[in-house]
């Protein structure tokens, strides 16, 4: 069938479906799709508040911590209704182990300090319930809560002190009264959230003692607190208002009767006598007298095993599991000691399944996986039935939402030699535990359940004994620390940051060492230790700058930057070529080079001695020469008008002052001098193209005169007197050492730093009257006409003549159009 388009696909024919679209053709099976490949998964990020900050788990490059928005605060925390707190109470039990159930066992003399918690928890006053290792605490403190169900107006709150800080058991609390989806409160706004909780609080092997203790409870003046410790914990402080209660053993016909129940028959009278010595021997411990009950149910399932088995003489192999090893005959009961320690002798009669479920626990430190997780540990489809075995055998007990081993069962199984594969058993587990914690279908809540396993692994292998424990231990801190900081469990998220942080320097990770100092950095800010954060984000920073992973340092820098607004400190500075800490990518940044200086839109364009002078700035490329074209292209129009009117300014005062100096008779000299300008240039108003000499000889118009283009393009007529006899032509006379030229190789151009010739003429009436004018060396690339005395030297653009007392001294400038002579 075609899940595209219904209907029958026979011999691979391809017909339309039903609604007459042309159907796909069917695929080969063996050969991938690849126009229709599974997108790969993205990385698990989830966006929760701790405080005012906003966290974005990234397990990629580190997660990101920024202050919250005010418009985007989360709501204010709810309390949990008592049909809720239920739910939740269900949820966080331990799972029933599969298999037949276990017997219920009564709670045998202790009434009266059953009585008395009540009694005292009723009145408002906290518990500590102190007793022996396998004492039954847990089986009271079962009871005691139910009877304290109706006492506090927000319940009774069920917790597990194992392994658990003050703090962590305060975030507990919260978490149990109050729903805030990931919300996690700072310590003051946790400490007020607390304060006004009245509930029953019941902690189940507790860690505590002393100051901790007695600041868990000062937090939390409403609740009544009963709490199970071992006597091995420390005493609260003097001041605590804490009653304690000590939990003893059971009597011996308490003991005999428990071992009852286990067995589910009553004993014989051998059995009555050997549990008689177990009773004197274990000081009448309860999970002493379970452990006895199992080995007598073993006992009796071995007996009825060897009965099954006379019929399969021919084939041992098909008998019952309780008869294959044993020998025959009647079994003996086990002895005193095996009484008294009796984990090996009853793993020693368990499944195999259930036996290597044991070498996890003892390689895991006594953290025994989830039931849904020992199919793919052990490798057996039917390894979640080992879970129910041992716990009918009596070597677990419930802590929390998870097993773990009874106490002492560790100790044993590690003398029987359980533990002697325990590093491949944890690498096994750390491995099977890295692809499950970093799949997306895995919420955090499951993983923060499986913590404690996950924790173990990890401390079994950054020790680093065995080549490639320590890169294990790394893949599986880079897979956890993200779920664990998504389920709000700061305890558990810091435990796998500095486990993974130590495996990767032994392994010599630095990328994944850069991250877990990030991470712990993070968790420092988030915490509210400035210095810490500070000194873990600066390594990280370090790191990843050697790494050249600049995504990595630039989340860093930006929360480095939050802990330096935080404490008061300068950001620090961003080294060149990476984005700064408190600049997002919409930003702009200034160029590389600074912002340019500003120009004057007019440059210089003469000296203190007249000589014009231009500014040459240096070649401009890429992005500067293009955002300077416009105005460049602008100014050239400006600059050529305003040169073009200085220096015909110039020109006229120099000409005047060289004519009445040189001359008895000023009157007598008439000049007239014109001069056009090219707007079209591209300099300053001078064409580079224009030719080193005048026009040749023959060029100029009837009677002497020239026509040189103007700006428009057409003729600007010049005129030329004829020279008086008492004037000499100066180009005509290099007797006097005076030249003459007027071609525009002795203007300035653009871009050259200063003018080859001042344009100076001075005509004078003899040779011996003349004036030289001071010269500045010409242009090499320009040729230097050489006069005769037949050639008559014509500037295109300017022609000036001498003339007698009867001529008239016109000067004429033409810019936007062709000049006309004036006349007066």
């Amino acid at each position: 069938m075609d899940p595209t388009n219904r209907g029958p696909e026979e011999y691979g024919n391809d017909r339309s479906g039903d609604d007459g679209a042309p159907r796909r053709p069917s695929r080969d099976p063996l050969t991938p799709d690849f126009g229709h490949q599974t997108p790969p998964q993205q990385p698990r990020t989830v966006q929760l508040t701790s405080g005012d900050f906003l966290l974005t788990v990234n397990p990629v490059d580190g997660s990101e911590i920024e202050p919250c928005r005010p418009g985007e605060r989360p709501a204010a925390p709810v309390r949990r209704t008592t049909a809720q707190r239920a739910d939740r109470e269900r949820a966080a039990a331990p799972p029933v182990p599969p298999g037949p159930p276990s017997p219920q066992m009564p709670l045998l003399e202790r009434r009266d300090e059953r009585e008395r918690l009540l009694r005292l928890l009723a009145r408002g006053r906290s518990v500590c319930l102190t007793g022996p290792a396998g004492s039954g605490r847990t089986a009271l403190l079962d009871a005691v809560a139910a009877d304290c169900a109706d006492l506090a107006p927000d319940g009774v709150v069920r917790l597990s002190g194992h392994k658990r800080t003050a703090g962590e058991l305060l975030y507990g609390l919260f978490e149990a009264v109050y729903s805030a989806p990931l919300q996690r409160p700072d310590r003051e706004g946790l400490l007020a959230l607390v304060h006004g909780i009245g509930a029953v609080v019941v902690v189940d092997d507790l860690e505590l003692g002393g100051a901790a203790l007695q600041e868990l409870l000062d937090a939390t003046p409403e609740c009544a607190f009963l709490l199970a410790t071992t006597p091995d914990v420390g005493a609260p402080t003097a001041d605590a208002n804490l009653e304690t209660v000590v939990l003893t053993g059971l009597g011996r016909s308490a003991s005999i009767e428990l071992m009852e129940h286990v067995v589910e028959r009553a004993l014989t009278e051998e059995e009555a006598n050997w549990a008689g010595d177990l009773w004197f021997e274990s000081e009448g411990l309860p999970l002493r007298f379970v452990q006895a009950g199992a080995l007598l149910r073993q006992r009796d399932g071995l007996r009825t095993g060897q009965e099954a088995s006379d019929g399969y003489d021919d084939d041992p192999a098909d008998a019952p599991p309780f008869g294959r090893g044993e020998p025959a005959g009647s079994l003996p009961l086990p002895s005193l000691g095996e009484g008294a320690a009796p984990a090996a002798l009853l793993a020693s009669r368990l499944s195999e399944a259930a036996r290597e479920t044991l070498r996890f626990a003892v390689a895991l430190g006594g953290e025994v996986p989830h039931q849904a997780h020992l199919p793919a540990l052990v490798g057996d489809t039917h390894a979640d039935a080992a879970l129910g075995e041992l716990a009918v055998s009596g070597l677990l007990s419930p802590t929390g939402p998870r097993y773990r081993l009874a106490a002492g069962v560790l100790a044993q199984l590690e003398v029987s030699g359980y533990g002697e594969s325990a590093d491949a058993h944890a690498r096994s587990a750390a491995q099977h535990y890295s692809w499950w914690a970093g799949h997306p279908s895995v919420t955090p809540e499951r993983a923060v359940a499986e913590a404690d396993a996950l924790l173990a692994s990890m401390t079994r292998l950054v020790p680093a004994e065995a080549p490639g424990q320590a890169s294990v231990a790394v893949l599986l801190a880079r897979s956890a620390a993200p779920a664990f900081a998504a389920g709000m469990q700061w305890g558990v998220w810091e435990k796998a940051l500095r486990a993974g942080q130590e495996a990767a320097r032994i392994a010599g990770e630095v990328a994944e060492e850069a991250y877990f100092h990030h991470e712990l950095g993070v968790l420092a800010l988030c915490t509210g230790h400035l210095d810490r954060a500070r000194a873990e984000l600066e390594a990280s920073i370090g790191m990843r700058g050697a790494l050249a992973d600049k995504p990595g340092a630039v989340a860093g820098r930006r929360a480095l930057a939050l802990v330096a607004d935080r404490s008061g400190e300068p950001v620090p500075s961003t080294p060149a070529g990476e984005e700064g800490p408190a600049r997002r990518h919409d930003e702009s940044a200034p160029p590389s080079g600074g912002v340019p200086a500003a120009k004057p839109l007019f440059p210089r364009l003469t000296d203190t001695s007249g000589t014009l002078i231009t500014r040459q700035d240096p070649p401009r490329t890429g992005a500067s020469s293009g955002r300077t074209g416009v105005l460049l292209g602008a100014r050239r129009n400006l600059v050529a008008v305003g040169a073009g009117a200085l220096l015909a300014a110039v020109l006229g005062t120099v000409v005047t002052l060289g004519a009445t100096s040189g001359s008895e008779d000023p009157e007598g000299q008439n000049v007239t001098t014109e001069q056009s300008a090219d707007e079209g240039d591209g300099g300053n108003g001078y064409s580079a193209d224009e030719p080193a000499d005048g026009p040749a000889a023959g060029e100029g118009t009837a009677g002497g005169g020239s026509s040189s283009p103007g700006p428009s393009g057409t003729a600007t007529p010049s005129t030329s007197a004829t020279p008086s006899p008492g004037a000499t032509d100066p180009s005509t006379s290099p007797g006097t050492g005076e030249t003459s030229s007027g071609s525009p190789s002795d203007r300035p151009t653009q871009g050259s730093p200063s003018p080859t010739k001042k344009p100076t003429k001075t005509p004078t009436t003899s040779p011996s009257e003349s004036e030289t004018p001071s010269e500045s060396p010409s242009d090499p690339e320009t040729p230097t006409p050489t006069p005769s005395e037949s050639e008559t030297t014509t500037d295109p653009s300017m022609s000036d003549s001498a003339s007698g007392p009867a001529d008239t001294v016109t000067a004429s400038t033409t810019q936007d159009g062709p000049g006309s002579p004036t006349t007066a």
